[in-house]
């Protein structure tokens, strides 16, 4: 049950770094949150205004606290478990709507950041955009995605000046598509993640066929840059999403049966940040923008699905975005380590030897690094027998090794 607290002037609701799954809402008084700019190592303070709740993403997403939360005056604050804040969150279409477009908001500034870091052009018009998204899937031999990159920029951008440049490159895939398409594809079984199964229930009904669509491995279900219009829940099979970083592909994740993309461009009206490749045959449910809020606020366990996923989004992309603001190339490469075995932890925690199903390429997409600065700076690892490399796995001797050379970065930057 909710409960009304009072706190006196300087008492701490909670510190950075601690787990918690309660979220909190002032009720009357004042509050700061106090954070570290992870790019400039400066202080961030962020005031709580009456009515507002603070610690929402770390408690759904059972990540550890981002923030310091302070009291300024002698204050009222009421604190809730997850599950009555879920309970409340469902049953107020506004706040529904008002917390996805805040944190959808949020993803989109840490995406700016990270293409900033890695020096991509993110003022890049729409047209130029997708020009070099198409190009980009060309370069790799994916004709087949090339093709439909092209026939949506001719939808979106008919009198486009670039007109018979992407004609012609989709002739060219075409051909090549053509050519090399030979029997069947194979289809890839999946299995359904658990925290999804509820939600594909509730699209099992028969009034949602009208909506599903299949799409075929290599297909282009949504490009970066177009204009969004449509978001999907993905019913089966296997989704990629990629960003064009410098006129090259970048893998970002991979969504599975249950999840939703292409939300992100519904809730602030912007371009698409991603394009979603379909891994093997894939069937979705589309939905238009203009039921998007409808079929949300009519849904309260769809509504939960997309803030936590939207919480997972934002903590994964900022854990990636402190690696690339590492100076120290070594300390970079060992930090993607340490990320890893985060998101695995390992059975026995004392043992200190890890294997990454990762290979050198890898390691460079998620350093931020070109893949012969990568080899070069693995070597040194190498050398001095701090990991061994594989065709298709690295083994880190010490985990500790690693640990303590981002710890060293770290502190020399503080």
């Amino acid at each position: 049950m909710p409960k009304a607290m009072q706190y006196t002037k300087g008492s701490i609701i909670y510190f950075a770094g601690d787990k918690d799954d309660r979220v909190f809402i002032l009720q009357k008084g004042l509050v700061i949150l106090t954070s570290t700019d992870i790019e400039s190592n400066t202080p961030i303070t962020e005031q709580v205004k009456n009515g507002e709740f603070f610690g929402v993403k770390s408690a759904l997403g059972h990540f550890p606290r981002e923030e310091t939360a302070t009291v300024l005056f002698d204050s009222i604050i009421i604190s809730m478990p997850v599950t009555e804040f879920e309970k409340l969150f469902s049953s107020n279409r506004q706040l529904i709507m008002k917390m996805l477009r805040v944190f959808s908001n949020q993803l989109r500034q840490i995406h700016k950041k990270t293409d900033s870091i890695l020096n991509n052009k993110n003022n890049i018009n729409q047209e130029t955009g997708m020009l070099e998204v198409a190009q980009s899937f060309y370069k790799d031999g994916q004709y087949i995605s090339t093709c439909d990159v092209c026939t949506k920029y001719l939808q979106c951008f008919p009198a486009s000046e670039n007109k018979e440049v992407i004609e012609k490159l989709y002739q060219d895939a075409k051909t090549r598509a053509d050519k090399l398409q030979s029997g069947g594809t194979a289809t890839q079984t999946v299995s359904v993640p658990i925290n999804y199964e509820g939600t594909l229930k509730q699209f099992a009904l028969p009034a949602f066929e009208r909506f599903a669509k299949l799409y075929d491995p290599g297909n282009v279900i949504i490009s970066e840059f177009e204009p969004g219009t449509n978001f999907y829940l993905i019913q089966s099979g296997e989704v990629q999403l990629v960003k064009c970083v410098n006129s090259d592909k970048k893998n970002l994740d991979i969504l599975k049966p249950g999840e939703f993309f292409g939300e992100m461009a519904i809730l602030d009206n912007s371009p698409r940040s991603a394009t979603c490749v379909a891994i093997n045959k894939v069937e979705v449910l589309e939905f238009t923008k203009e039921n998007f809020q409808v079929l949300i606020t009519g849904n309260p366990q769809i509504a939960l699905i997309l803030l936590k996923l939207f919480c997972k989004r934002i903590y994964d992309q900022k854990r990636r975005f402190r690696i690339l603001v590492l100076k120290d190339l070594q300390a970079r490469i060992a930090d993607v380590f340490l990320m890893f075995d985060e998101m695995n932890p390992a059975a026995n925690p004392y043992e200190r030897q890890r294997k990454f199903n990762l290979t050198i390429a890898d390691i460079a997409h998620w350093a931020g690094l070109s893949p012969e600065i990568t080899h070069d700076e693995i070597n040194k690892f190498v050398e001095k027998r701090k990991i061994e490399v594989y065709d298709n796995y690295i083994v880190v001797s010490n985990i500790a090794d690693m640990e303590r050379l981002v710890g060293a970065h770290i502190q020399l930057k503080n």
